[in-house]
């Protein structure tokens, strides 16, 4: 079945429903969602009310001042602004029957003045039965087609694609997200922040929600807070100087927080690095969270509150490769970046196998990886046979890539860790969570306190009291 026939006949469908009506509100690339429902014909019996207030002056004056147009303040306010009214003048006429909804959408899409990365907001309130208080769907998107009519037909599809998962689904949030894109891919357009709330949607765990945006192929990565809100990237980022560590904490321990600790230490005194412009990541991959190609969304959130006790946001993604992640970090700043790693994976980034998908190879790699400031801070690491203590300085790769290994210590992208207490380098995380799970003592030494607490409270990772 064609893209136009699939998005033509879920408009077409919410059309002909007399038990579904609402209001939609654009700002920024055309009535691109309004339209299909247009073009599928007995609009009249969906849409009460279509509105697009491109003048700031006149948007103001509408939905309240704002120092952000394309932001999920706006976005909120629309929501709240359009739904309200559409209740407060149909309620009497026909609350009885109906169910009523508002999308909108801010969007800041390619035009002539604007070549940079193109995102917006989208979202809609909803009633799950008539009367019902109203439940939200809010969501943060990214447009990659070049040209603006692409972006607004991608748009549209999207925004057909939300409405109709909301109005039909709503019983399911892991459904919508999966629909999100249908007739769309990822290299088109990506939704890498998506919120879900009201009493549509009460016992519904946004973080997982997050996580499976990254795992059905919607974004690359998610983002928590410290709090343990989804938060969109660009917020937390943008103009920033990051630290990155990439594990899979389980569980966390001493040793992570030393890395991170050590590394704050010697980034905060690179040049251009602001210590109040610095925010810390952890990181987990998805292939750090799977075992035996899938992933246990409770073992998921059990990592996610142990990294939160530390008071760090947290980044879920799927970039496997250093470069890719470093890429994915450059779109938001051009401050400095740091990646914290332990010796075994600063050897496995000399490894050539994993760049064979690089036409550059290797090189290519380091090329994307060694710019805008990227330092690696490199931890060391006892070997367990020899008891030998291996650094940054002493690392030996393979023959024809030393001078490489060289170049990049000598011009300090990569950095080994100083003063490092020897005692936490026998620490390993699978050393401690085989203890843990056994139900023996002697791990809780080995963790920060606040993570012995939580593990213990709420047997977290298999904990055995």
């Amino acid at each position: 079945m064609s893209e136009s026939t699939d998005t033509h006949q879920k408009a077409l469908q919410i059309n002909l429903d007399p038990s579904k009506y609402g209001v939609f509100a654009e700002i920024g690339a055309g009535q691109e969602v309004a339209r299909w429902f247009f073009r599928a014909g007995g609009a009249s019996g969906t849409i009460a009310k279509s509105i697009s207030a491109y003048d700031m002056t006149v948007s103001d004056a509408i939905y309240g001042s704002t120092d952000r147009y394309v932001s999920q303040k706006r976005l909120a306010a629309m929501l709240d602004h359009e739904y309200g009214l559409l209740v407060e003048r149909l309620a009497e006429k026909r609350g009885s029957t109906t169910r009523f909804f508002a999308f909108a959408d801010t969007v800041a899409a390619r035009s002539y003045s604007r070549r940079e990365e193109t995102h917006g907001w989208m979202g809609i309130r909803f009633q799950t039965h008539p009367g019902a208080e109203p439940s939200d769907i809010l969501m943060h998107v990214i447009m990659w087609d070049r040209d603006n009519l692409q972006q607004q037909e991608a748009l549209g599809i999207l925004g057909v694609n939300l409405v109709h998962g909301a109005l039909y689904d709503f019983e399911s949030a892991e459904g919508i997200i999966a629909d999100l894109l249908d007739n769309l891919t990822i290299e088109r357009i990506e939704v890498d922040m998506i919120e879900f709330r009201g009493p549509a949607f009460v016992g519904v765990d946004n973080r997982i929600l997050a996580l499976q945006l990254v795992e059905k192929g919607l974004t690359n990565a998610a983002m928590f807070r410290t709090d343990g809100r989804i938060v969109q990237p660009g917020d937390l980022l943008y103009k920033k100087c990051v630290l990155v560590e990439r594990g899979s904490f389980r569980p966390v321990t001493n040793v992570t927080v030393d890395m991170i600790r050590h590394a704050q230490a010697q980034f905060i005194q690179e040049p251009n690095v602001n210590p109040a412009d610095v925010v810390v990541l952890m990181e987990m991959t998805l292939k750090n969270l799977s075992s035996e190609g899938k992933i246990n969304h409770q073992d998921f959130l059990d990592r996610v509150d142990l990294l939160r006790t530390l008071g760090h946001p947290v980044l879920i993604s799927n970039y496997g490769e250093f470069h890719r992640l470093a890429s994915y970090l450059f779109r938001f700043t051009k401050c400095p970046i740091g990646l914290v790693m332990g010796i075994p994976t600063l050897k496995e980034l000399f490894e050539e196998k994993y760049y064979a998908d690089l036409s550059g190879g290797i090189l290519e790699s380091f090329g994307r990886m060694f710019k805008n400031e990227l330092k690696l801070y490199v931890y060391p690491y006892r070997d367990p046979r020899s008891s030998s203590v291996i650094t940054a300085g002493n690392l030996r790769v393979a023959p024809h890539l030393r001078h490489l290994y060289m170049y990049l210590v000598e011009n300090h992208f990569i950095q080994g860790m100083r003063d490092i207490s020897e005692a936490s380098l026998d620490v390993f995380s699978r050393d401690v969570l085989k203890v843990l799970q056994s139900g023996e003592s002697g791990w809780e030494d080995k963790v920060p306190p606040q993570v012995a607490q939580l593990i213990k409270e709420r047997k977290l990772l298999g904990f055995k009291g």
